[in-house]
């Protein structure tokens, strides 16, 4: 790819948003009907290609079951609510309650509270009474205190989740989690990032993860580009891994590890864009977020929210729209693309004539920048 010239003395690449792409009718079309969106992952299927981001506003251990029940994959924060408090629903109510100015410090204390490990046994076990998948994450620094934990628990998918995950941390003061032994000696399919280059997914993929995450600060909770000054394109960034993955299989004789775009997905064009730039699945909280049996109540936040030292996040309304079955199946209040997100993913793939979701990452795209209202 070509670079443009910021300056004299720096060069830089051009990487486009998913507001910079659109997808292109071809000269087939189908009938919705007979278009299939399932996602499999290792022995697990799932009636659409939707993970939820394991945070606090998005997903309870109920609405996890109920995201299980309506055929995607829900996946519990086990360094959140709750798996700190036995009753977490005072301190929802409160940080829902919050004022803008004290939001964050209070954040921040509420969060102190330890993880406890008997509740993460708990919380899985409530699970996976209910007879759905049952996945659970936690970040890479917490992964190696509490996996043997969530292993024991029973968990299906076992997630590790950070604003940016590599397989070389390098750190001087502790020892780093080991990537790839930590996934060869763990007996159940692990889904790791976020990463958003080329380079940092090629080496997640030789770890052994059954699965990538490809973003960094894209969220609508997130201000990782305020703070840190770092950001990642979502369509370049997907599109890069993509060939990652396919690089990878030549590399590894046929091993394929699924591409989950994770951030800046806020509306169903989002995810049909982001499946036709590669991805397998896509991993929603804003989307969610807006459900009514979001645990948020209308707000939405994510880990970096109440950051001990460096927050990068904050608490932000998102509002109520639908019940979740219709933000994800329909039929949709509203026009902007924010509910029946599976139905429009249906007809945006029947409409180019293709079939599944493999055959629809092969869609032809062209760079289109416009500005949403």
């Amino acid at each position: 790819m070509s670079e443009v010239e910021i300056g004299a003395g720096k060069r830089g690449r051009r990487a486009y948003a998913f507001d910079d792409i659109a997808v292109v009718p071809s000269r087939r079309t189908r009938d919705p009907q007979d278009v299939s969106v399932q996602w499999s992952i290792d022995a697990f299927t799932f009636e659409s290609p939707i993970l939820s981001a394991p945070m606090d506003s998005v997903a309870s251990p109920a609405t996890v079951i109920q995201m299980g029940r309506l055929g995607m994959l829900g996946v519990l924060d086990l360094e959140g609510l709750w798996t700190r408090y036995e009753d977490p629903t005072p301190y929802y109510d409160e940080i829902k309650a919050l004022t803008d100015g004290n939001v964050t410090k209070r954040m921040q204390e509420i969060y102190s509270e330890p993880v406890k490990a008997e509740l993460i046994t708990a919380r899985l076990a409530e699970i996976r009474a209910a007879g759905v998948p049952v996945a659970g994450s936690l970040s890479p620094q917490r992964t190696q205190e509490f996996s043997q934990t969530v292993v024991d628990a029973g968990v299906d998918l076992f997630v590790i989740r950070g604003t940016t995950v590599s397989a070389e941390h390098v750190s001087q003061n502790t020892e780093p989690l080991n990537l790839k032994k930590f996934i060869y000696e763990l007996d159940v399919p692990v889904i790791v990032g976020g990463a958003s280059t080329y380079t940092a997914a090629l080496h997640l993929m030789r770890t052994g993860a059954a699965g990538v995450l490809v973003g960094f600060g894209g969220g609508a909770a997130s201000t990782t580009r305020a703070a840190l000054g770092i950001h990642a394109p979502m369509a370049t960034a997907v599109a890069d891994i993509a060939g990652a993955r396919r690089d990878y299989m030549d590399e590894s004789g046929g091993r394929y590890v699924h591409v989950i775009a994770d951030g800046g997905l806020d509306t169903a064009g989002d995810v049909v864009k982001a499946i036709a730039m590669g991805a397998d699945a896509v991993m929603l909280g804003t989307a969610l977020a807006r459900a009514a049996e979001a645990p948020g109540g209308g707000f939405h936040w994510g880990a970096e929210a109440h950051h001990p030292e460096l927050p990068r996040g904050r608490r932000v309304e998102v509002g109520t729209i639908a019940p979740l079955e219709n933000v994800l199946n329909g039929p949709t209040p509203t026009w902007d693309g924010r509910a029946n997100i599976v139905g429009a993913l249906r007809r945006s793939m029947a409409t180019t004539g293709y079939s599944d979701v493999k055959e629809f990452q092969r869609v032809e795209v062209v760079v289109a920048p416009y500005h949403r209202n």
